[in-house]
């Protein structure tokens, strides 16, 4: 992935309601090895968030002015040094009206994937460690924590300047269990959500279910295209990619590979040709799963009726062909 321009900046702020300071770089930071692997992580780590959510600019305005900067960056206007500067003093100023926000060094980088320009924004903490020197000796290692990631963002800069109907350039990382800690930084950004990653995998599930209900097909070929979904819809998250219902209709069905794709448009399901999937509900839908006192089961939905069956007058579960490992353990437990 090369990289075009990179720059890192330093807000220096406590949760406590204390004034937040700056210590801004004046120069781009030079490409390298150590710098194309942070990306690499960066982006690795960022594609594994299950909480993101996908959006749009707001109209530019005194309260979203981040999307004009932007677009002074791109007609050369406003120079990558500048651009991070400002953008990184409103960032600063978003973040002391949030008592929660916590400082960290703001990572700009904007880098190209194959024929796509992408920007990536993200606030970055330390985390100390230990390591082995060249003396051998055990010694404090301070490093950037990737596992600790919650405020992020990426945006498409090829589909927000070719695609002015998309209201899915944007993505960003949303906080988890309703928390608001995160909405300064999709307020710094200026994106407004756009398309509900759960609603529309919902959405896409049920165009599934309809078609291949109508289709009446045979166990092993319903349970075939379950697996290909599963399988294209999981490989576009861990990359990043929204799912494609054109390219995921005909991993679908290779004999006639518009079949899917046709029956969406037919049916008017409200899906755009691109979506952003959630791995959640798409896991939960083909997967059955229960916990309580003790008891934890879970398998997938094909096996409903084969080697699963629910017996609803005895309120019991009956499992044919349970898996060898935990047979032995049930047989050594008799012994």
């Amino acid at each position: 992935m090369p990289i075009d321009n990179s720059i890192v900046h330093q807000i220096h702020k406590k949760p406590d309601g204390q004034p937040a300071s700056l210590t801004l770089r004046e120069q781009e930071l030079a490409n390298s090895e150590a710098l194309e692997q942070l990306l690499a992580g960066l982006i690795e780590t960022y594609n594994s968030k299950p909480n993101k959510a996908w959006g749009y600019f707001h109209e530019e305005s005194g309260a979203y002015p981040f999307s004009g900067w932007l677009q002074q960056l791109i007609d050369e206007e406003l120079d990558f040094v500048g651009f991070s500067k400002q953008a990184t003093e409103h960032l600063k100023t978003l973040m002391e009206g949030s008592n929660l926000a916590l400082g960290g060094h703001v990572l700009f980088i904007r880098y190209r994937q194959g024929m796509t320009a992408f920007l990536i924004i993200a606030l970055l903490h330390h985390t100390e460690g230990v390591t082995v020197t060249e003396e051998l000796e055990v010694a404090a290692a301070r490093h950037l924590d990737l596992s600790a990631l919650n405020m992020a963002a990426r945006i498409n800069l090829t589909e927000w300047k070719q695609n002015a109907t998309s209201k899915q350039y944007i993505s960003f990382i949303r906080g988890r269990s309703g928390k608001r800690v995160s909405d300064y930084f999709r307020d710094f950004i200026g994106c407004q959500e756009g398309a509900d990653p759960e609603a529309e995998t919902t959405t896409l599930l049920q165009a599934f279910q309809d078609y291949v209900g109508e289709a009446d097909l045979p166990a092993e070929e319903l349970k075939g295209k379950a697996k290909a979904m599963t399988s294209y819809v999981n490989s576009q998250s861990r990359q990043g990619e929204q799912v494609a219902l054109e390219e995921l209709s005909g991993v679908l069905d290779e004999e006639n590979p518009r079949a899917f794709y046709d029956y969406i448009r037919h049916k008017d399901y409200g899906l755009a040709p691109e979506i952003p999937a959630d791995k959640r509900t798409l896991n939960n839908f083909f997967k059955f799963y229960g916990k309580a006192d003790g008891l934890s089961i879970s398998f997938e939905a094909h096996l409903l009726g084969e080697r699963v069956e629910y017996d609803e007058g005895e309120d019991a579960l009956v499992i044919r062909h349970p898996p060898k490992g935990l047979v032995q353990q049930l047989r050594n437990r008799k012994r």
